[in-house]
C-alpha cells in the first residue's frame, strides 16, 4: 500500500506543489513557458502512469460494500460529469487563454471550469463505489487536486490579468449555475446542445463498454 500512498502523493504535490505555486513562475524563468509545459506533461504522465501501477498492485483491502443506491447514483451522475466534460472541449475558456467574461459561452456559464468539475465528480463518484483503501487513494488523489485547482487556476489567472479575471468572474462562477442563480449569466439551451448529446452518447457508450475495458460491470444487478 506504501506505493500507491506514495504515487498519491506525487501526483498531488506535482499539482498542487508546482503548478499551483509560486514554483512554477520560478521554473518558467529558467525553462520558459514551454519548456515548463514540456517537463510538466512528462512529469505528469510518468506520475499518472505510476499511480495506475501502484493502484494495479495494492491490495484491496475493503472497507465498505456500496449499495446499489449509490451505485445507481454514480452511474447517474457520470451523465452530467461526461456533459461537463465535452463543454469544456467545446469553448474557449478564458481562465486558461485570458479574455474576459463576455467569452464565457456553453458550458462555461454554468461553470467556469467545467473540465475540472468532470474530474472531480468522476473521481468522487469512483471513491465512494470503489469501498477499499486503494480506491479511496487512487481516485482521492485526482479529486482533491481537480477541486482544489479550481482556486488555484483563478488565483494565477487574478496575478496574471486582473482586469481580465474581474470580468470572467463577473460572468461565471466556481460552483455549477452560482452564475445564474445570481443573476450574472443566463442558461443558453441552444449552445448546450452540442455537450448534452455528445456526453450522453459517450455516457451510454462506456456503460455498455466498462466491463470489456476495465472489468467491472457499472450498473447494480
Amino acid at each position: 500500500m506504501l506505493p500507491l500512498v506514495l504515487a498519491a502523493l506525487l501526483w498531488v504535490l506535482l499539482h498542487l506543489g508546482v503548478a499551483g505555486t509560486g514554483l512554477r513562475g520560478t521554473i518558467v524563468a529558467r525553462t520558459g513557458e514551454r519548456g515548463f509545459q514540456a517537463g510538466f506533461s512528462i512529469a505528469s504522465f510518468a506520475a499518472i502512469a505510476l499511480l495506475i501501477w501502484a493502484w494495479r498492485a495494492a491490495p484491496s483491502a475493503p472497507l465498505w460494500v456500496a449499495p446499489s443506491w449509490l451505485r445507481w447514483l454514480a452511474v447517474v451522475v457520470m451523465l452530467p460529469a461526461f456533459m461537463l466534460f465535452v463543454g469544456s472541449l467545446t469553448v474557449r475558456n478564458p481562465t486558461m487563454t485570458g479574455g474576459d467574461g463576455a467569452t464565457a459561452r456553453g458550458m462555461l456559464r454554468l461553470t467556469r471550469h467545467p473540465m475540472l468539475w468532470s474530474f472531480a465528480l468522476w473521481a468522487l463518484m469512483h471513491a465512494a463505489v470503489s469501498g477499499t483503501i486503494s480506491g479511496l487513494l487512487f481516485f482521492g488523489a485526482f479529486a482533491v487536486t481537480a477541486l482544489a485547482g479550481m482556486p488555484s487556476i483563478d488565483a494565477k489567472l487574478a496575478k496574471r490579468d486582473p482586469a481580465g479575471f474581474a470580468s470572467v468572474l463577473e460572468a461565471t462562477s466556481i460552483l455549477p449555475g452560482g452564475a445564474i442563480a445570481a443573476g450574472r449569466n443566463r442558461l443558453m439551451a441552444g449552445e448546450l446542445m452540442l455537450p448534452v448529446v455528445l456526453g450522453a452518447v459517450l455516457w451510454v457508450a462506456l456503460l455498455l463498454a466498462h466491463p470489456w475495458l476495465f472489468g467491472v460491470a457499472p450498473l447494480p444487478s
